[in-house]
């Protein structure tokens, strides 16, 4: 009988000392910020006054070729002549 009650106060020793060392362990988590992280600009889309097509584009907006002409034939607006049509005297 004194056998097994070593025995049992050796395993009741050692299961205490389990749990004792189960609370010491520290667990941290440490979450730091990432690397600078670096991207391309976004292309840049440079529309200037002119012909697109069937449309002119004066800088603020695109007009049909008939629109256009009407526009011009108004004496609206001289600013914003298609290219090539000055010299010809059409503006």
């Amino acid at each position: 009988m004194k056998k097994s009650h070593l025995l049992m106060l050796a395993g009741f020793s050692a299961a205490a000392a389990f749990s004792l060392a189960a609370q010491a362990v520290e667990v941290g988590v440490n979450i730091g910020l990432p690397g600078a992280v670096v991207t391309a600009p976004a292309p840049v889309a440079v529309v200037s006054p002119g012909w697109y097509g069937d449309r002119y584009y004066d800088g603020s907006r695109y007009w049909n070729r008939d629109e256009w002409n009407e526009h011009q034939r108004h004496g609206k607006d001289h600013r914003h002549c298609p290219p090539g049509h000055a010299k010809k005297g059409e503006c």
